[in-house]
């Protein structure tokens, strides 16, 4: 019997490879996370999940994904909408630095932003000047989740507009 030729040469190869670092990186750490969470009994669990520190850390978490996601939606949709409906002056620019949080591995932006916003970075003494901390802050976590979430919104909404 005769195999069909595919349309995409070694996607087998390369499709396995994927399939083994998604494996490596993703499923076998929540794997784990899962199993040692079963070793515990369910009053333990609770106890653990209900920590002080633990509540606390989803109130950050929930708090400024909601503002960000905020300020994605309505600064996405006017962004995309600027760079859909007007010629401007560096709208080539532009439209690059909205791709750049998808060229930055999200650990590189994180880094990048921090060392902008701890009081001796440039954005972050502006504001140390002024007695606001931007740096290990909900302001700071805020920005980064705008940083990493608005291209997303903004090439979304781009081809719809």
């Amino acid at each position: 019997m005769k195999r069909k030729k595919s349309v995409i040469p070694g996607f087998g190869l390369s499709f396995g490879i994927v399939m083994a670092i998604l494996g490596l990186i993703v499923i076998i750490p929540l794997c784990s996370l899962v199993f040692f969470s079963f070793k515990l009994s369910p009053h333990d669990f609770l106890v653990t999940v209900t920590r002080q520190r633990v509540l606390a850390s989803y109130k950050v978490s929930i708090i400024t994904a909601l503002i960000a996601s905020l300020i994605n939606a309505v600064m996405g949709m006017i962004i995309a909408w600027v760079l859909v409906r007007y010629d401007f002056p560096g709208k080539k620019i532009m439209d690059g630095i909205i791709e750049m949080p998808f060229a930055l591995p999200t650990a590189v932006a994180g880094i990048a932003l921090t060392h902008l916003t701890i009081p001796e970075g440039w954005v972050g003494r502006i504001f140390a000047n002024v007695g606001i901390k931007i740096a290990y802050t909900r302001i700071g976590i805020t920005v980064a989740l705008v940083f990493i979430g608005i291209p997303f919104v903004v090439r979304s909404v781009q081809p719809v507009l």
